[in-house]
């Protein structure tokens, strides 16, 4: 059957009463439905239509659809609808870039770079580099974009001792690969944080998500050979980014 408004083909079967909960059926569909016949940012077919096409009850269509946005497959856009979610990228936490990352996945990495300039840094920052507070160093705020869809925000800092020209090559491309290519220092090792916050206004805008919604937010103090030339906070949508780890017994 076809759904009028969006043209989609929805799948052919019957919703039925059974030890099988109705939201759980509806769910399956859905779920073929964005496998087999929608890509990310796709429109799914309204509530209405579903209920109509299946014989069930809005709170039956809601709880489907909720499933599937907690289980990240749909994202729900306030006044637009509901919509397919891009493929998250999931980090293996290792000392990969963003451009990396997004490579290994053949997906297009991008930046828009927000801020790129020489000044004072935060405390925390200073005491990183090992740095008097006085002393500038220079700022690269990044948005990194997978296929033109945000992903993350970079609020990088860089040594200025070790990388004083740094802004002077295209900060769009990976500056992983700068450090490496142009001043012979590879990151090598890194320390990270992680923890969840909510989006405020600023980053709620520049991810495309609404204020207040769940962000990771991942602080890394990077070391090229014992130098430390990094500091970035990092801001990822939760809905497009993972983060996996392999763990073992301590022997």
């Amino acid at each position: 059957m076809e759904d009028p408004a969006t043209g989609i083909e929805l799948p052919a079967h019957h919703i039925v009463d059974g030890t099988r909960p109705k939201h759980a059926q509806l769910r399956e569909l859905l779920d073929e439905l964005c496998e087999t016949s929608l890509k990310p940012g796709d429109l799914l077919p309204s509530e209405r239509s579903l209920e109509r096409a299946y014989g069930v009850s809005r709170v039956t269509v809601r709880r489907a659809i909720g499933d599937l946005v907690a289980a990240g497959r749909l994202q729900r856009v306030r006044g637009k609808g509901t919509f397919v979610a891009a493929n998250p990228l999931v980090s293996r936490i290792n000392l990969a870039s963003f451009s990396d990352e997004m490579d290994a996945l053949d997906v297009e990495a991008t930046s828009d770079v927000l801020t790129a300039k020489r000044h004072r840094p935060p405390h925390e920052v200073s005491d990183w580099f090992g740095t008097d507070t006085e002393v500038h160093h220079l700022h690269l705020t990044r948005l990194r974009r997978g296929d033109g869809s945000p992903y993350v925000i970079d609020d990088a800092w860089y040594n200025d001792r070790f990388v004083p020209d740094l802004l002077d090559f295209d900060v769009t491309q990976s500056v992983y690969g700068i450090l490496a290519e142009h001043y012979g220092m590879p990151i090598t090792e890194a320390i990270q944080t992680i923890k969840a916050v909510a989006a405020e206004p600023e980053a709620a805008r520049l991810l495309d998500v609404e204020v207040g919604s769940p962000l990771l937010e991942v602080t890394r103090q990077s070391q090229a050979g014992g130098r430390r030339v990094e500091h970035c906070v990092s801001l990822y949508r939760t809905d497009r980014y993972r983060m996996q780890s392999r763990v073992s017994r301590a022997r």
